[in-house]
């Protein structure tokens, strides 16, 4: 399930992530789940209609991510929770473990996410890089409705309604090796 909250020219994402034998660091071992959020820069496309068309709308480069995740074997536990506070291009930065992230993800995540500038200056991102002046502002406003979906995602991938193992052979075609089921 994907959850888009947009903005002037920065969206967050929210999806639930199920990923079978991830690249681990020792101990960490094994398939994950949990939530993932990304602040992503937004793009309005020309209409590709008449002045009634559906606008297209691009969710495009990914600056920020927090993954709360946890090994499959421990659910409830968010034991691999972490964040990239930055990216090249498409790719995430290594896994950042933060105590604080640990202790509380939800909570830390509504704290980054309602400190934007600051989110996007760590990641060497700003308004050269076409980031509305209302951002911030907005996103601010919004934290609480945000943080209400990531939530409600967490639940569900606990109670396995969301990102379940046997989704991962069908969405791999069959293969689970290194296999990822989300939007995100």
């Amino acid at each position: 399930m994907l959850y888009a909250f947009g903005f002037d020219r920065v969206g967050v994402v929210v999806a639930d992530l199920y990923i079978v034998d991830p690249e681990p660091l020792p101990g960490q071992e094994g398939a994950e789940q949990g939530v993932r959020v990304e602040v992503r820069l937004l793009e309005r496309r020309p209409l590709q209609g008449g002045i009634y068309s559906a606008q297209p709308i691009a969710v495009d480069r990914p600056v920020w991510r927090a993954d709360l995740l946890e090994s499959v074997d421990n659910p409830g536990s968010l034991d691999r929770a972490h964040h990239h506070p930055t990216f090249a291009g498409w790719d995430p930065c290594d896994r950042v473990f933060v105590p604080e992230l640990s202790a509380d993800p939800v909570g830390w995540v509504g704290g980054r996410l309602s400190d934007l500038d600051a989110l996007l200056e760590a990641g060497a991102v700003g308004a050269a890089h076409g980031i509305g002046p209302g951002d911030a502002g907005a996103v601010r406003t919004a934290v609480p409705e945000i943080l209400d979906a990531v939530r409600r995602l967490l639940e569900r991938v606990r109670t396995g309604e969301l990102a379940p193992a046997g989704s991962v052979a069908e969405a791999s075609g069959g293969s689970t090796g290194g296999a990822r089921v989300s939007w995100l």
